[in-house]
């Protein structure tokens, strides 16, 4: 890999960090662990394996780490058809089940009285 290139993938987040400060004159060399290179390997295995730039890499990066991203990207991909919307869970169909139960007891035409409510004892 050329020194640009190099660059290029710590620029878009592809290179885990460096604990060492750059080193020589007017240059920043780092140095990188043997876990280092096997993770830029890593990187570049799946860009050749899905055909993908470093670009899009980091960007599925970013979708993996931010939950907004996440979340506008899969609704994009169920207003296009490629993606299926997401099940209920079981915590938000007990929260829409409490929500409409709440809905009727406040519902005026619902609302029953209660015997002290219309004049008994």
């Amino acid at each position: 890999m050329t020194p640009r290139m190099l660059r290029y993938r710590e620029s878009l987040g592809l290179t885990p960090p460096t604990k060492e400060q750059p080193t020589g004159r007017g240059h920043r060399h780092r140095r990188f662990s043997e876990n280092d290179l096997d993770a830029v390997s890593a990187g570049q295995e799946l860009e050749q394996t899905y055909d993908i730039p470093p670009a899009a890499l980091a960007f599925a990066l970013r979708v993996l780490a931010e939950p907004a991203v996440l979340a506008r990207v899969r609704s994009f991909g169920e207003r296009v058809g490629r993606l299926a919307p997401a099940p209920a869970r079981a915590m938000d169909f007990e929260k829409q089940k409490a929500l409409r139960l709440l809905q009727r007891r406040e519902s005026p035409d619902v609302r029953r009285t209660r015997p002290a409510d219309r004049g008994h004892p």
